[in-house]
C-alpha cells in the first residue's frame, strides 16, 4: 500500500467531456472533477488522494457533507462524474489561507497534519489476525507508489515486467537460515516488526503450509547463500477479499501467489524476481503480463480489464504492479523502482474490501 501524503500540487487543467459546468485538474496523471473556471492550468492547489478520511469541518467546507465513501461519509474514494473517473480532491482549504503553495510543493510539504486528514485502516476479520509476537529479524516491506502519482519512475524503453496485482492480503515468509526460524506476517504486522503466532485455523499459517513455503524458502538459502530469505506473496480467495479468483479460502488450501523474494547475501538485500529463481510450477506466480521495454500507454491498458489468474476471467482485475527488471533505484521515490496502476473498474465497484 501506497504512503498517504496531502501536497500542494501544480495543476494541468482539462475540459471535461460531458459536463458544461467541470472541467478535470490533472495531478500526475491523476484526474480529479473540479468546478470550471475555480483552477487554471499552472495554478496550484491542494491534492488529498484517495484513502485518506477527512474531519467533518474539513468536508463542510468543502461542500461534501454525506457525499464521500464509508460509514461515517468521510473517505475519499475514485468515483465516475458525468461518465469520467475523480480520483482524490483538488481544494485550497481555508486552514492552509496565506500558504505559499508554490513554495509548499517545490519543498514537498505535508499537510495532512495540519489539515487533520489521516489515512484509512481498514477492520481485519478474526481469521486473518491473531495472537503475535515481537520479530525483529522480519525483512522488510516494501511501500509501492502508484504510477499515476508519479508517472516519471520509469523512462520509455527501461526493461520492466508487469504483473497482475492480485485483490488479496499480502503475506511475508521470513526464513532464518542459521536457525531455521520462520516468521509469517501479514503486511501491517510486519511494518511493526511482528509476526503471527502459528495457529491452525490463521489464514496466513494456512496458505504458508499449504503451498510448501518453509521448504522452499530453505531450498533458496541454500542456493543463494542467503542468511534470510523473504518469500512475499498475495493470499486470496472467497472469505479473504471480494474477489475471490474461483478459490474459496473457507473450505480450501487458501489461493498463494509470490510477487516477490528478498535474499540477505554478505549483510545486502536483493530483491529478485520469483520468476527467475523457481522451477515451473514449484509455487503459484503472480501472473506475468509483459516482460520489455516500458511503455506507459501499454501498462495503463494492463492495468484493465480480467483477472487472469482463474484461468477464466472470473472476475474484474485489480491492477498491475511495475518494476525495473534489474531492480534499479528511483530518484523519484528514493527508493526501489516499482509502482502499481490500479484498474478504473477496481476503484468504482460497489461493496469492495480492503483489508490488510
Amino acid at each position: 500500500m501506497s504512503t498517504l501524503r496531502v501536497t500542494a500540487e501544480q495543476l494541468t487543467i482539462v475540459e471535461h467531456p460531458n459536463a458544461d459546468a467541470l472541467e478535470l485538474a490533472q495531478v500526475g496523471l491523476y484526474r480529479a472533477v473540479v468546478a470550471k473556471g475555480a483552477y487554471r492550468t499552472g495554478e496550484f492547489a491542494v491534492y488529498i488522494p484517495e484513502q485518506a478520511v477527512l474531519p467533518d469541518p474539513l468536508i463542510a467546507e468543502l461542500g461534501l457533507t454525506g457525499r464521500l465513501a464509508g460509514g461515517a461519509a468521510n473517505r475519499v474514494k475514485a468515483v465516475r462524474l458525468r461518465g469520467e473517473l475523480s480520483q482524490g480532491i483538488v481544494c485550497r482549504p481555508a486552514a492552509l489561507d496565506g500558504t505559499d503553495l508554490e513554495r509548499a510543493s517545490a519543498a514537498d510539504e505535508d499537510f495532512a497534519e495540519r489539515l487533520g486528514v489521516t489515512k484509512w485502516v481498514p477492520p481485519v476479520p478474526v481469521s486473518m489476525s491473531g495472537e503475535v509476537e515481537s520479530a525483529p529479524d522480519l525483512l522488510p516491506w516494501i511501500d509501492i507508489e502508484n504510477l499515476k502519482r508519479h508517472p516519471d519512475i520509469f523512462a520509455a524503453g527501461d526493461l520492466v515486467t508487469v504483473t497482475e496485482k492480485l485483490h488479496g492480503t499480502a503475506c511475508c515468509l521470513t526464513y532464518l537460515a542459521g536457525t531455521g526460524v520462520v516468521h509469517v506476517s501479514s503486511k501491517g504486522l510486519g511494518s511493526q516488526h511482528l509476526a503471527l503466532i502459528e495457529a491452525p485455523g490463521n489464514l496466513y499459517w494456512r496458505a504458508v503450509h499449504g503451498h510448501g513455503l518453509p521448504r522452499i524458502a530453505a531450498d533458496l538459502a541454500g542456493r543463494l547463500g542467503a542468511t534470510r530469505i523473504g518469500i512475499y506473496g498475495e493470499v486470496y480467495g472467497s472469505g479473504v477479499q471480494d474477489l475471490g479468483y474461483g478459490v474459496d479460502a473457507r473450505r480450501e488450501v487458501p489461493g498463494y501467489a509470490a510477487f516477490d523474494v528478498c535474499a540477505e547475501i554478505g549483510g545486502r538485500l536483493t530483491w529478485l524476481d520469483p520468476a527467475d529463481l523457481l522451477p515451473a510450477g514449484e509455487l503459484p506466480l503472480v501472473p506475468r503480463l509483459h516482460h520489455g521495454p516500458f511503455d506507459l500507454d501499454l501498462v495503463l491498458e494492463l492495468a484493465q480489464g480480467r483477472e487472469t489468474v482463474s484461468g477464466h476471467g472470473a472476475h474484474i482485475r485489480e491492477g498491475v504492479v511495475v518494476r525495473t527488471a534489474d531492480g534499479a533505484y528511483s530518484s523519484v521515490i528514493g527508493g526501489r523502482a516499482i509502482a502499481k496502476v490500479v484498474g478504473d473498474a477496481y476503484l468504482t465497484r460497489k461493496g469492495g474490501t480492503e483489508y490488510e
